[in-house]
């Protein structure tokens, strides 16, 4: 098997590094960090923490993804995906236990690399992926509501159950707040309206710039009050923290464990998904593997300043590839930027309306949600829209580690199904046409069946999910041959459960005073029946390369 090295791709580009390539890069970067400056503050208040510690998030991962990643131009920080479980974690445990759980994720990361299993990570079933994305997409939105219409609950606290907050928001219905509700709306239109007139500035930025703007002079010379910004609910400190190690509490490490978990799946499907795609648009090909171990990193370092989860944010890397981002350079100068940001210019952030963030995140909420491959979807088999809608539901209504492991389950189970209702087990008595078992005109003539012989052929797996078909037919048919063919040559694996059914079956078989012939039996299987004592059981005179040899030891027996 070959080993694994950790290859970072910074290493691989620098070696013809250019200066072109370097103004390229930095250009990108410096696009990307103002691009990345309001989701980052949007993403850490949605989260349930304070608005610089989003920037940190963004600064600290973005940097170390670019540096030991395995994808030439991923973007990493915090991401919409995260929201959700990291407002339920800050509610629950504090944030004490975010960093935790955070923590935990990042070592399950690293070793998710270190195994090897990056490409696993892409087998899980699509439509969960879009099922779960979407319920994320909907949790955000409810979650914004409140800002989006300026909403008052005096001092009832929102709960944290979707159909909880939509009850509440029911009973405050008259608390809307117009002013906040048309800084939301004006905010929404920017973002939707501004590509059609400025290609590289983002519409998000433009929507809080003047928005900001607007409402500033709103407060200071119309005498508008009531529309809530981040500086009345937060305390914005321009400074990097230091770091601080948690203090670990088995009981907390113990219930945050299937969080991590989730933390760690999400984050690594999101990554990689983004780095495929970006590899779809650059011809290049990211290391899985490598990739993994840079996003355990990232939020292995990242906790310890108070930031969030990060992964790779697909809305971010296409828009380093859009600017000209070629390398890793890109995105380690996207987070300098956001550093320089953080520093000198945060104080400005006080100014920005909460409704016009909630705005910015009803956007992120609506792509997010997929609804045109939601609508694709339909049309697959009915047993994909079922684990779509079943995930969806669990991620909206409970939570998303829920969904994620009920979903996985759903999708083996039905996966196992299909794969159990493509093998075959045909039974033949009278003879077997070579002609008739390829696509290509053989022009042999047919095997004829001594008498006393029956072939039972098997087309697919040997599981336990088909085990006890064989024994089902068997029973059905009713009948005594001296010899039995078992032709396995379209078998290309056999689990333990196939192995103790098999070797019932031969030994019943003996009882019965037939003998059990094994035909066409491929390297890795016979490999695995000799370590199952077949030879024994059987005889090796009885496990044969081809059906000519069978069918020839067949005649034998039942001549003697």
């Amino acid at each position: 098997m070959k080993s694994f090295a950790f290859r970072p791709r910074l290493l691989s580009t620098l070696r013809d590094y250019t200066k072109q390539q370097f103004m390229a890069d930095a250009m990108a970067g410096v696009i990307v960090g103002i691009v990345a400056l309001p989701l980052a503050i949007a993403f850490g208040i949605a989260s349930g923490v304070s608005p610089e510690k989003g920037i940190v998030t963004a600064i600290i991962a973005g940097f170390i993804i670019s540096l030991l990643g395995g994808s030439r131009v991923q973007i990493g920080g915090p991401t919409g995906a995260f929201i959700v479980i990291v407002y339920g974690v800050v509610q629950q445990y504090g944030e004490s236990g975010l960093i935790v759980a955070t923590l935990m994720a990042g070592v399950l990361l690293v070793l998710l690399g270190l195994l090897k299993l990056g490409a696993v990570i892409k087998f899980i079933p699509y439509p969960i992926i879009v099922g779960f994305t979407a319920g994320i997409a909907v949790t955000i939105f409810t979650t914004q509501i409140a800002d989006l219409l300026g909403m008052r609950f005096g001092t009832e606290q929102v709960p944290g159950d979707f159909l909880g907050k939509w009850i509440l928001y029911a009973r405050h219905i008259d608390s809307v707040s117009w002013w906040n509700a048309g800084v939301s709306v004006v905010s929404i239109a920017l973002i939707v309206w501004a590509p059609k007139f400025s290609g590289k500035i983002p519409g998000s930025l433009i929507a809080i710039v003047v928005v900001t703007l607007a409402v500033y002079l709103l407060k200071l010379y119309g005498g508008v009050q009531g529309i809530d910004t981040i500086g009345d609910r937060f305390s914005i400190r321009a400074e990097l923290p230091d770091a601080t190690l948690p203090v670990l509490d088995w009981e907390a490490v113990r219930n945050l464990f299937p969080v991590a978990i989730t933390i760690a799946v999400l984050g690594a499907i999101e990554s990689l998904l983004s780095a495929t795609v970006a590899d779809g648009v650059i011809g290049d090909k990211h290391d899985s593997n490598t990739e993994l171990i840079a996003q355990g990193a990232a939020n292995l370092l990242t906790p310890l300043f108070g930031g969030i989860p990060a992964t790779g944010a697909i809305a971010r890397t296409m828009a380093n590839i859009n600017n000209g981002g070629k390398t890793p350079v890109a995105g380690i100068v996207h987070a300098v930027v956001l550093l320089l940001i953080l520093l000198f210019l945060m104080p400005l952030a006080q100014y920005i309306p909460m409704a016009c963030l909630a705005g910015v995140l009803a956007v992120v909420a609506y792509n997010m949600s997929g609804w045109r491959t939601v609508c694709a979807l339909m049309k697959n088999p009915r047993s994909d829209v079922a684990v779509l809608f079943i995930t969806f539901f669990l991620t909206v209504v409970f939570d998303l580690t829920i969904a994620i492991e009920v979903g996985l389950l759903i999708a083996c189970v039905l996966f196992m199904k299909r794969v159990m209702e493509t093998t075959e087990i045909s039974v033949i008595k009278d003879e077997i046409n070579p002609n008739s078992e390829s696509d290509i005109a053989l022009h042999e003539e047919a095997l004829h069946l001594p008498a006393g012989v029956e072939v039972y052929e098997i087309n697919g797996p040997y599981f336990f999910g088909i085990a006890t078909k064989f024994e089902e037919i068997m029973s059905q048919l009713g009948d005594r041959p001296r010899v039995r063919i078992i032709r396995m040559r379209r078998v290309p694996f056999i689990d333990s459960t196939g192995i103790h059914n098999l070797a019932g079956l031969c030994r019943m078989s003996q009882r019965e005073q037939i003998t059990v012939i094994l035909s066409g039996v491929n390297p890795a299987v016979r490999t695995v029946l000799g370590k199952a004592g077949f030879d024994e059981l059987l005889g090796r005179e009885n496990i044969c390369p081809t059906i000519h040899e069978a069918l020839t030891r067949a005649e034998s027996l039942v001549l003697s």
